[in-house]
C-alpha cells in the first residue's frame, strides 16, 4: 500500500453559518428545539434570519470544521462537498482553501443556493442550529474523485449528509473506495435525529466491518444502541468498531479499542461562550493525534483541548495557536 499524499479526506455539507446571540425567549417563541439541530426549508430560513440579531457569517458545516482544526495543527487534508454558483458559494469555497485544505469540487449550477445554518447561542453557550441545506444536498457520485479518497490515510464522512439520497450514495462509493484502498473510515454520527431516521443503515455499517473509528456523544450512543446507560452503550458497540470514541461534554472522553478502555476529563475552560463545533474539534483533535501515531489517551486529550479552544469564543473556527495548546498541555 503507497503512502498517502493526505491524512484525511472529508465529505460533509458545504454550510456558511450564520451566528447571532439570542436569549431564551426568542428559542421558545419561535418554537425552535434548544440546543440541537433542525432542516429548514427556505420560507423558515427567511423567518429566522429576519429574527435574529447582529450575525457573524463563517464557513462551516461539521466535517468542514474538523478539516479546519486538523489544518491548524498541520495535517494535510481535503474536503469533498457541494456548494452553488452564488455569492455564498465562493465565500465557503475561499475559506476553506485559505485554510489550507484542498477543495476541488466543482459549484453547482442554479437553484437551490449554498447551505446556510442559522445559528442562534443563549447565554450559557448553548447553541441551537437551523439549518437550510440548499446545494449541498445534491452532491452526486459523480462529483467524487476516487483517486484522492484513495490516496488519503483516513476517509471521514459527516452523519447529517446521510439524509438526502444523492450525497449518501456518494459516500457508500466513496467508502468502497478507501477500503478497496485499504484506508481506513472514520464516521461521526452528527446527530440523534440522523440516527433515528438511518439507524438501521449505521448498525448495517457497522456489522459490515465498514467503519473503522466511530464518533458519537454520549445522546447519540444511547440512540444507536437502545442503552440508556452510559457504559451498558460502550458495551453495545465496543467489539463491533476498532476504535470507538464518544464524548460527555463536561465528563469528557471515552475511547475503546482492542479490549482496552480510555477515559479523560473535559480540560478547564474559564467561560463556556458556544458550544457550536465542540464535536467537530474534538474530532479534529483525535484524528491528528492518531494519524500522527499518538497513543489513545493522548489523541483524546488532544480532542478535549480542540474542544475547549472552540466553546470558549463565538464560532466552530479556532481562534488561538492549537499547535500551541496542544503542545503546552501534552509537551
Amino acid at each position: 500500500m503507497s503512502q498517502p499524499s493526505t491524512q484525511v479526506i472529508a465529505i460533509g455539507n458545504a454550510i456558511v453559518d450564520v451566528m447571532a446571540p439570542c436569549d431564551d425567549a426568542l428559542i421558545e417563541r419561535f418554537g425552535m428545539t434548544r440546543g440541537g439541530m433542525t432542516l429548514i426549508d427556505t420560507d423558515r430560513a427567511k423567518e429566522l434570519y429576519a429574527a435574529m440579531g447582529p450575525a457573524r457569517e463563517i464557513s462551516g458545516g461539521s466535517a468542514a470544521n474538523t478539516l479546519a482544526g486538523l489544518a491548524a495543527l498541520g495535517a494535510r487534508c481535503a474536503f469533498i462537498g457541494q456548494v452553488a454558483q452564488d455569492q455564498l458559494g465562493e465565500v465557503f469555497a475561499h475559506d476553506i482553501r485559505a485554510g489550507g485544505i484542498r477543495f476541488d469540487t466543482a459549484a453547482r449550477a442554479g437553484d437551490p443556493p449554498t447551505a446556510r445554518c442559522l445559528i442562534f447561542v443563549t447565554p450559557d453557550g448553548q447553541r441551537t442550529m437551523n439549518t437550510f441545506l440548499g446545494a449541498s444536498q445534491y452532491l452526486p457520485a459523480a462529483a467524487l474523485d476516487e483517486a484522492a479518497i484513495a490516496d488519503a490515510e483516513i476517509l471521514y464522512l459527516e452523519g447529517y449528509l446521510w439524509d438526502p439520497e444523492e450525497p449518501r450514495a456518494a459516500m457508500r462509493r466513496a467508502i468502497a473506495a478507501a477500503k478497496s484502498a485499504g484506508r481506513k473510515v472514520a464516521f461521526t454520527l452528527s446527530d440523534a435525529f440522523v440516527i433515528d431516521r438511518h439507524g438501521d443503515d449505521f448498525r448495517a455499517m457497522i456489522d459490515a466491518g465498514d467503519i473503522d473509528i466511530l464518533f458519537a456523544n454520549h445522546i447519540e450512543l444511547a440512540s444507536l444502541t437502545g442503552q440508556d446507560d452510559f457504559h451498558a452503550g460502550i458495551d453495545a458497540l465496543k467489539d463491533k468498531v476498532p476504535l470507538l470514541v464518544v464524548t460527555r461534554s463536561e465528563q469528557g472522553a471515552v475511547a475503546a479499542s482492542g479490549g482496552e478502555l480510555y477515559e479523560v476529563p473535559a480540560e478547564p475552560v474559564a467561560k463556556v461562550v458556544d458550544t457550536t463545533g465542540a464535536g467537530d474539534l474534538f474530532a479534529a483533535g483525535f484524528l491528528y493525534g492518531h494519524v500522527n501515531g499518538r497513543a489513545i489517551d493522548e489523541c483524546l486529550t488532544m480532542g478535549a483541548v480542540c474542544a475547549a479552544e472552540i466553546i470558549s469564543h463565538y464560532g466552530a473556527r479556532p481562534e488561538a495557536s492549537l499547535t500551541e495548546l496542544v503542545a503546552r498541555r501534552l509537551g
